[in-house]
């Protein structure tokens, strides 16, 4: 919901380091591992039970996420970069509920399992609307400029990130935060598979039969 009106402001910023990264001489490619690893790291802390511990590694990791793209926009983009990027924010994105639900399976075992059942969901709906939306040759720089077709949503990357920020300061209310939060990727999905049905229920007419 908010990640179309943060971009103006942050991509001229990322936009300098990445060229400075570029001038380095580091790839996108690494910079999107590093963010990787970063992300793993901090839930790997959370499920030792230093949730607060791992905001630094978190914040970081998200950091080298949008670093990624800058240092591609300054070199050059590739679909292996794109497919990487995306991948990686996935299993960044189910690593960290995984960490609160190892830090305490049994308060945090069946709120863990619905949230991750709902980014399941939200995930399945946004790449799929993705697929589609090429092979239709939409295209949209709303969200910055990315490999992939991005659509809008009640949740998006920014209010993600908030939410793993408010648990890691508030871990023990991660069982009714949890819920709630995947509640509403549930209504995220869900809206985007009606605007789905809108979009593309006209047969393609870019598709012809052989």
């Amino acid at each position: 919901m908010f990640d179309a009106r943060i971009r103006p402001l942050i991509d001229p910023v990322l936009n300098r380091q990445g060229q400075l990264l570029a001038r380095m001489g580091i790839t996108a490619n690494v910079v999107t591992l590093i963010g990787l690893a970063l992300g793993l790291a901090s839930a790997a802390i959370i499920a030792l039970g230093q949730p607060g511990l791992a905001l630094v590694p978190l914040l970081l990791s998200r950091l080298a996420d949008g670093l990624d793209g800058a240092v591609a926009r300054a070199t050059h983009k590739t679909d292996f970069g794109g497919y990487l990027d995306i991948t990686s924010d996935f299993l960044f994105y189910g690593a960290v509920p995984l960490g609160f639900v190892l830090m305490d399976p049994v308060q945090n075992g069946a709120a863990g399992a619905f949230l991750l059942t709902s980014f399941y969901f939200n995930g399945a709906s946004f790449l799929g609307y993705a697929i589609l939306a090429e092979k239709r040759g939409m295209e949209t720089a709303e969200r910055g400029a990315k490999s992939l077709y991005f659509t809008g949503g009640l949740l998006e990357g920014a209010e993600t990130i908030g939410f793993f920020v408010i648990l890691c300061l508030w871990p023990t209310a991660f069982a009714p935060l949890a819920w709630i939060f995947g509640a509403l990727c549930f209504i995220t999905a869900t809206s985007r598979l009606l605007l789905a049905r809108q979009v593309f229920a006209a047969p393609d007419q870019t598709t012809k039969e052989t």
